[in-house]
Parts: C-alpha cells; structure tokens; sequence
C-alpha cells in the first residue's frame, strides 16, 4: 500500500475509534507507528489534526475539515484496488464487516473459514455494534458490509438469510422449568434482566408493543452476562436462538407464547458498487447458507 495512503488511514481510524492504540490494532502497526504516521501528516500539511488527551484524541477544527477529503482519496484508492483485483481474479482483497455478537460468534467463524477454502488472501476487518451503529458505519462507508435486523433503510441492499427466535431464558430451578411455552406476560411476575444498549431497545419495544411494564433489575449489553446473572437466579430474560445455539450456562430456554422472531439479513450500501470481494462473499451468503445456518 502507498504510504500516504498508509498514513491516511491511519488517521481515520483514529479518529474513528478515538485512540491510537485501538487503530493500531486494526491496521496492525504499533501505536507508535500510528502516532509517528499522523505526526508525518502534520507536518507535511502543516497543521494540527488531532487534540492528544488522556482520554484519547479528538479532532481539532482543521482535522474536522481535512477528514472527508482523507476519507476520499482512501475510497478512490480502494476502488482502484477493486479494479485491480477483478483484472487478477480476486488474488487479494478486503472485506470490512459490521455485525452483531451472536452473528460474529455463531455464524462467522464458519462463514469465514469455508469462504476462505476458495479465497484464501482475502483479510477481514469485524467491527461490533447494534443494529443501527452497523446501518449507520454502512452509509457512512467505514464498513463493506454488514449482518442487520429487517427492516433496513430503503437506500441499502440486502440479502434476507434467518428468521431467529426471541427464547425465554430461565434459571433450571425455575418453577416453570418444565412448560411448553413461555406466556410473555409471565415476565413480568418477578425480576428480569433486560439486554438493552443506547438506542437499541428490541427487548423494551417487545414489551411496548403487548403493552407490558417488566420488574426491570439489571440492564446490560452483554448476552453472556445475562446467562450468568439468569444462572445465578438474578431474574429471568430473553435472548434470541442464535446467541443460545452453544452456550457454557446452566440455564433453561423455552420458546415464547406468543412466538416472536428478529429477520436477519446481509447489507451492503450498493451491491454495484461493492468491491469484487465483497460481491463474492455475498454470493457465497447467498447459494451456501445451509452450511452456516
């Protein structure tokens, strides 16, 4: 890669993640090396892009004004690298993928590995969030692609691939342990631990919608920290079948009364204008998914 181009992306993606050594890991550089390429940068543009804090780096005024030209230059040289790629027939490409947890635990590791048997130069880049952190990092072009919940926005393309079950998630000792299914007006007979994040709200919405008002103890982000709070008879929960598919926890799950499910599909922002590796993996989604699903 040219090394302006090098330092470029260097500077994106410290700002996107707010730290040095964060885009140091993504690039696989040294923190150092990150810090010595942005300081290249200002020297030669003569300028300060980036306020140093103990907290991490934020942009200052002119790193503000000179981003989205940074950003620029970095997609035209991608998209020459596209053109490059389809001229050699794919020897090498990039895929930077936006996903949830119980995608990038689930699905993935299979997805990747059987994708690679065909494509074995290709390098990934996975980056976590909610769904709509994913829609937005799309649009804004910091992600190829991503996993997303239906419905999407309309200016995205997407790839419908499973329909995943909301599951009651239960201590064993629970005394409705041995039900068939689980009444969702039962949870709010006693303490529930609610997966929640900002504005991803899919548990809190469910309960709107049956107009239910749950006995809310804990709220957390993590899947693995409600298995173990449900585990130690904290309270019970929901989580979808994918995230329980393998799971360490001594828990029960049942299935919802009445059913509920989440649409997961595969995004991009334009299916014409993805890269040629981008557009083989979404084949790849598209006629292989019994063998990740």
């Amino acid at each position: 890669m040219d090394m302006n181009i090098q330092k470029y992306m260097a500077f994106i993606k410290t700002v996107e993640y707010g730290s040095f050594t964060k885009a140091a890991e993504i690039l696989n550089y040294s923190q150092s090396g990150i810090s010595r390429m942005i300081n290249d940068l200002e020297k030669e543009w003569k300028v300060i892009l980036l306020e140093r804090r103990k907290t991490g780096v934020k942009l200052t005024s002119d790193g503000m004004k000179l981003l989205p030209f940074a950003k620029e230059v970095c997609r035209k040289y991608e998209m020459l690298q596209m053109q490059v790629d389809e001229l050699n027939g794919l020897q090498s490409g990039f895929i930077r993928i936006g996903t949830f947890s119980s995608v990038a635990t689930h699905w993935l590791p299979n997805i990747i590995h059987e994708f690679q048997k065909s494509y074995p130069h290709i390098e990934y880049e996975l980056r976590l969030g909610n769904y709509s952190e994913i829609e937005e990092w799309l649009l804004e072009g910091s992600v190829d692609c991503g996993f997303l919940r239906l419905p999407v926005r309309s200016d995205l393309d997407t790839l419908p691939l499973e329909q995943d079950a909301l599951l009651a998630v239960l201590p064993v000792s629970h005394p409705m342990a041995d039900c068939d299914r689980f009444p969702i007006s039962s949870f709010c007979r006693e303490p529930f631990i609610m997966l929640e994040r900002e504005n991803n709200t899919e548990i809190a919405d469910i309960f709107s919608r049956f107009s239910l008002k749950p006995q809310t103890r804990l709220i957390t982000w993590d899947d693995y920290a409600v298995m173990s709070m449900v585990e130690k008879g904290l309270g019970i929960s929901m989580l979808h079948q994918l995230i329980l598919k393998r799971t360490p926890y001594n828990i029960i799950v049942k299935e919802l009364d009445p059913p509920i499910y989440r649409d997961i599909c595969f995004a991009v922002r334009n299916k014409k204008t993805a890269s040629l590796a981008v557009k083989r993996f979404s084949e790849y989604l598209k006629y292989r998914q019994d063998s990740f699903i």
